[in-house]
């Protein structure tokens, strides 16, 4: 089993587990850590919290664990994932 655990600064909760519904997960819970299973994956949403960036600029940052069966699966699920999430700068 491969895993990964990442952050997500700045993207609201409903949008991360919104995202994981896309890509072919089923929510099986609804409270923390929320555990969603794909056709080949799952992942686990473990928390959520405030990033201080400045003393007035707080964001949210949000937890996310991906696990699949390979290496070459748990890649592919991260590509997916993160093209849901890429945001462009301005």
């Amino acid at each position: 089993m491969s895993e990964i655990t990442l952050e997500f600064r700045g993207i609201v909760l409903h949008y991360l587990l919104e995202y994981l519904e896309e890509i072919g997960g089923k929510r099986l819970n609804d409270e923390f850590p929320f555990r969603f299973e794909g056709p080949y994956w799952t992942a686990e949403v473990l928390r959520e919290e405030e990033v201080r960036i400045t003393s007035t600029f707080v964001i949210n940052g949000v937890h996310i664990r991906f696990m699949a069966p390979t290496q070459e699966q748990l890649d592919d699920l991260l590509i997916q994932y993160r093209k849901k999430t890429m945001r462009a700068g301005g």
